[in-house]
């Protein structure tokens, strides 16, 4: 049988470890996943009885051959065109789910802005700053936490972009 780390013995995800080590002030929200369910962000929204344009998903895109993290409310889509232009790139595409994985270190539907294997370049939709916090994956399906959007634009040297689309 294998040893279980510190971190999976309190239940702890890289994301909640990261935001307790950086001393930040958030929330974690845990819900019953479903795994028929065709959205994970919409389910997220409404298993926590949160606005969908207050949960945000985040997206591993390829823009001009790097991978870079976008988040965006769960309510909308990724506008990849000007996500591209967000970090002066040309052409954006959806990043290969499996190099999304491996690069993050989450599974999919469960990929979090923070605490990544690699820290990925990373855009913000500015649409993040009309809300006092947010909900964002914590690393796991079923698995969310709130915080401040400037918290989360700070942790994940994010910028701020108009990069999703209702």
């Amino acid at each position: 049988m294998a040893k279980k780390s510190r971190k999976q013995q309190s239940g702890g995800t890289p994301a909640t470890v990261a935001l307790t080590a950086a001393g930040t002030v958030f929330t974690v929200h845990s819900y019953d996943h479903d795994p028929s369910s065709p959205s994970y962000g919409e389910e997220a929204a409404e298993a926590l009885g949160v606005s969908a344009d207050r949960v945000f998903k985040t997206l591993v895109a390829e823009v001009d051959g790097e991978l870079v993290v976008a988040v965006v409310p769960v309510a909308g889509s990724l506008d990849l065109k000007a996500l591209a232009s967000a970090v002066g790139g040309k052409r954006a595409a959806m990043a290969d789910p499996a190099a999304a994985e491996r690069t993050t270190g989450y599974v999919r539907g469960g990929i979090s802005p923070l605490g990544q294997r690699r820290r990925l370049r990373t855009v913000l939709d500015e649409s993040a700053g009309s809300h006092a916090t947010i909900c964002v994956s914590a690393g796991r399906r079923g698995l969310e936490v709130e915080l401040s959007p400037s918290d989360l634009a700070s942790l994940t040297e994010a910028s701020l972009a108009p990069v999703g689309r209702a």
